[in-house]
């Protein structure tokens, strides 16, 4: 019997780096209408995965976090599909994730990355690719990383990730 379902996928990151290049692989998979959640303590390595992220997805500009603003949009020249990065950390639900332009974001032709998921998550479809990060205690830079996905797209996403960072 397996140890993680099928939708799963389980991963020690050896540094900062390696966490910052799996963020890009899964970036240039990403779809319109994708949502992938970022869930983890302060420090667990959300945005250095949002920071290549950002790249494997063509965005023109840098991603870095967006905690003082909420949300950034990027754009990439390939085509007019936007990358919204959402950070949720002082957000406290819906009525705050209504006062960002949240709804309008998830009914878009855009791809959602969103840290602190968890504040927001009674407003996030079914349909994701939830991601959490945690530091490993024995060494600073690593961290396990869990990607978790619900519904057939973040599933076939998954998948495609799979075979991409890890050839299999």
């Amino acid at each position: 019997m397996p140890i993680l379902p099928p939708n799963a996928i389980d991963f020690i990151s050896r540094s900062l780096e390696q966490t910052t290049r799996l963020g890009a692989r899964l970036g240039e998979l990403a779809q319109p209408g994708d949502v992938i959640a970022l869930s983890g303590e302060l420090g667990a390595g959300k945005t250095a995965f949002a920071a290549g992220f950002g790249p494997g997805f063509g965005a023109l500009e840098a991603v870095s976090s967006p905690t003082f603003v909420f949300a950034h949009e990027h754009r990439r020249s390939a085509d007019r599909v936007r990358l919204y990065h959402i950070d949720c950390y002082r957000l406290d639900g819906a009525l705050d994730a209504d006062s960002i332009g949240l709804s309008d974001m998830l009914a878009g032709e855009a791809v959602l990355l969103i840290e602190w998921p968890e504040r927001i998550l009674p407003l996030l479809p079914a349909e994701r690719l939830w991601i959490t990060l945690a530091a490993v205690d024995d060494e600073p830079t690593r961290r396990q990383i869990t990607f978790q996905a619900s519904g057939a797209r973040s599933e076939a996403l998954l998948e495609q990730f799979r075979r991409r960072a890890f050839g299999g």
